[in-house]
């Protein structure tokens, strides 16, 4: 397994996609409206809405930039607009038409031709023919103007820097002062025969197609409402997942809501799924199922607080409510409350509805219901559903860490069978929703809050034994907290555990990896990276990774060699290159350093690498036909240069100066943080400023000693990639020291070798040469 993260495309293939093509115009809306886009074919799409309230505004926008496909992907930016034309066809109905004063209006913001910044606000009735709800646009932006009345109020668009343009949609009865409505309305708008013409009407979009691996991928619909569904699927297909897409249907934005009190919460009037949403997951859905892919629709406890009735929330012991760290926040539902089940029934249904018109076997996931611990260890069990259903069972429970009494441990127990009800009457729900349909569940659990060592009682509200196998066909696991961290050895204690008390077979278990919440902490992609590969090792069923918007953003490209004709295709083999051979190579150390002389004279010099790659010539340690068929030999089993290997380096092996015999202390690992558990072995060179640390991934494991703060210790092991994995995290400050012995990863040069005999018989060998493979772990 490998990856890169890419920040931008260079050489890889691309081809031209007509500006404004429907896949990729986005929406921006305030809350508590709803809407959304989906495209309906090469030159149309169509908008969804939903309004709440007199002064709800939708933007269906165009980007110069793109600023959601993976780079790899992304269309070209370009902000020149002029010498071009756009033409459309607007067809809509519930929402303001093109002739009202608050018709749909183009916004476009840019700058105008002294570079100063500007907002042009062009009334598309003044270039449409036809009427108000049905007509043909055409917009030339060499000549468009902004304004109400033309040519009074006339003005001119520059359009030769234009950061983005988007078209307002507000009900039929907008007021700039805002009330709630009576009652919800909807709208929609179809643009169709979208037609563009002139200079730079073609961009440069990426179009690559990655071999497919064996990962799959994570979505979710808070994340991704405001894009196309082809949109989204392109990016995960040219990345090379396939398969099976675990999509999460989100907290905030499906749900239909009804108004009360100056608010609006969630409602089942009119059907579970708002029209936007339901429109937006079908077309999802039809459109993976043509792309080959089956769905996994996961459905949470998790809703949106500001719309979510209150006594269905969750609650501490002191009456305050269940609230995420999300700003704004979420909250929990109770699994207790009798309403709020049915609730998340209907909206599964709902979900297995679509599935089943898509002709896809209905998956579905209950993700994360658990009871809520608070930051500060309170567990929600105690709103008025739930203290109704524990009785005489309900005692104080201020913090959940640490050991609980007898009478503690009772409710906790008795936590943990209502939830195991609450999720076998939702799972029933679906299954009965899916008919004939092939149907699977799934649970997802979060380790780190469930398995919390500092709270050893909690996995008896939150891995209720009413989930052992069989209550559901597949076990799901995520520990994001950890794997970020860095502290592997968690999951590694985990996982089993959860195999212990929930009996699920390996072949029954996926994996979620991920996920990186913040672009500054992107280098989090690596420990991501380890902890699939872990996975894999494991024997879990499936390895998804989540999420595709944090993929997109930091250009996360996973890659895996695939198979060929003869079988799987092998890149390293764990065996060393011959020593006697070996021991009497020469070695060359090189940089990569771009150096440019001025006209001055002067140079400036850029060093392309961080360290050093190095090559070995071998052929000064042939002496003998033995030798020769030897090497020959181990040439051949490696397909030449197809295969890597170990080579032991002759005159640097070792962390104790270039040769020297290993001792604990040799070389710095890093400082433990009391939650990192994985350290990678490097070797250091130089001093101060000019230090260089050197990754060593083929250690010989039999040779590793390490110490913690000088002193040694034996609670670690080295993982198959190469790294110390201690059992439980060094403290915080500590330093942590290792010392071993080492390889070189190599490959041979080329992919022959020239042997002349009489040469040879003349000691005269031609070079051998091997180069040295950088590896990650």
């Amino acid at each position: 397994m490998a990856y890169w993260l890419c920040d931008q495309r260079r050489r890889q293939h691309s081809s031209p996609v007509m500006r404004f093509d429907p896949r990729f115009w986005t929406l921006n809306f305030p809350r508590p409206m709803m809407a959304s886009v989906v495209s309906s074919g090469a030159e149309s799409l169509r908008v969804d809405t939903v309004f709440y309230r007199t002064d709800d505004l939708a933007g269906l926008i165009w980007d110069s930039e793109d600023h959601w496909d993976h780079p790899l992907l992304a269309y070209e930016t370009n902000r020149d607009y002029r010498r071009l034309t756009l033409r459309f066809r607007w067809r809509s109905g519930g929402v303001m038409p093109l002739d009202a004063i608050n018709g749909p209006t183009l916004t476009i913001e840019g700058r105008d031709a002294a570079g100063q910044p500007k907002s042009w606000f062009v009334r598309l009735w003044n270039y449409a023919a036809g009427t108000a709800e049905d007509a043909l646009v055409t917009l030339p932006f060499s000549a468009l103007q902004g304004g109400y009345i033309l040519p009074d109020e006339a003005d001119p668009v520059f359009a030769g820097d234009i950061d983005r343009m988007f078209i307002s949609l507000v009900p039929p009865d907008y007021a700039q002062s805002g009330v709630d409505k009576p009652s919800a309305t909807e709208g929609w708008v179809e643009i169709s025969e979208i037609r563009c013409d002139g200079a730079g009407v073609m961009l440069d979009t990426g179009d690559v197609m990655l071999p497919e691996h064996d990962l799959k991928m994570a979505t979710g619909y808070d994340d991704a409402y405001n894009q196309t569904p082809e949109r989204l699927l392109r990016q995960i297909r040219a990345l090379g997942y396939r398969g099976t897409i675990n999509h999460y249907v989100g907290m905030s934005h499906y749900y239909r809501l009804e108004p009360l009190g100056g608010g609006h919460y969630a409602s089942l009037s009119g059907g579970a799924l708002n029209t936007p949403c339901r429109a937006w997951h079908l077309a999802f859905a039809e459109r993976a199922k043509a792309m080959g892919y089956d769905l996994i629709f996961s459905l949470s406890y998790e809703l949106f607080d500001a719309n979510c009735w209150n006594n269905w929330k969750q609650r501490a012991e002191n009456g305050d409510p269940a609230l995420t760290g999300w700003s704004p926040p979420s909250t929990l539902l109770s699994p207790a409350h009798a309403g709020a089940m049915a609730y998340l029934q209907a909206v599964g249904r709902a979900f297995a509805y679509i599935q089943k018109l898509a002709g896809l076997p209905v998956k579905f996931q209950v993700g994360e219901p658990w009871w809520w611990i608070m930051p500060d260890g309170r567990i929600c069990l105690y709103d008025a559903a739930a203290l109704a259903e524990f009785g005489a069972l309900a005692v104080s429970i201020p913090d959940i860490k640490g050991t609980k009494s007898v009478a503690q441990n009772a409710m906790l127990d008795k936590a943990g069978e209502i939830l195991a009800a609450s999720t076998a009457a939702l799972v029933a729900a679906v299954k009965e929703e899916a008919g004939t349909s092939p149907f699977a569940s799934h649970v997802l659990v979060y380790l780190p809050t469930v398995l919390d060592p500092l709270a050893p009682e909690a996995k008896r509200a939150n891995v209720p034994l009413g989930w052992a196998a069989p209550a559901f066909d597949v076990l799901q696991l995520e520990d994001y907290d950890w794997v970020t961290s860095g502290n592997h050895g968690a999951t590694k204690r985990a996982t089993p555990m959860m195999a212990t008390r929930l009996g699920y077979p390996i072949a029954n278990q996926h994996y979620f990896s991920g996920f990186v919440l913040q672009p500054a902490d992107r280098l989090q992609w690596r420990e991501i990276e380890y902890a699939a590969g872990a996975a894999r090792e494991r024997g879990v069923a499936q390895v998804f990774v989540w999420a595709l918007p944090q993929v997109a953003r930091d250009g996360f490209t996973h890659f895996s060699i695939g198979d060929e004709s003869e079988g799987e295709v092998i890149s390293f083999e764990d065996v060393v290159f011959p020593i006697e051979i070996g021991r009497n190579a020469e070695v060359s150390a090189e940089f990569s350093t771009n150096i440019v002389t001025l006209m001055t004279g002067h140079e400036r010099r850029n060093s392309d690498w961080a360290d050093a790659r190095l090559s070995y010539d071998v052929a000064p340690g042939v002496r003998s036909d033995n030798d020769l068929a030897l090497l020959l030999d181990f040439f051949r089993a490696r397909r030449g240069p197809a295969i890597g290997f170990r080579f032991t380096d002759p005159f640097d092996n070792s962390s104790n100066e270039m040769t020297d015999v290993p001792t604990a202390t040799d070389q710095l690992l890093g400082l433990g943080n009391s939650v990192q558990t994985s350290f990678a072995i490097v070797k250091h060179y130089g001093s101060g400023t000019n230090l260089q640390t050197r990754l060593i991934t083929r250690v010989r494991p039999e040779t590793v000693l390490v110490a913690v703060d000088g002193a040694p210790v034996t609670n670690w092991h080295v993982t198959s990639t190469g790294k110390i994995e201690f059992e439980t995290a060094p403290a915080n400050g500590a330093q942590v020291t290792a010392g071993f012995r080492f390889d070189v990863p190599v490959r041979f040069a080329g992919d022959r070798i020239d042997i002349n005999r009489a040469t040879f018989g003349a000691g005269d060998m031609p070079s051998v040469l091997l180069v040295e493979v950088k590896e990650s772990q």
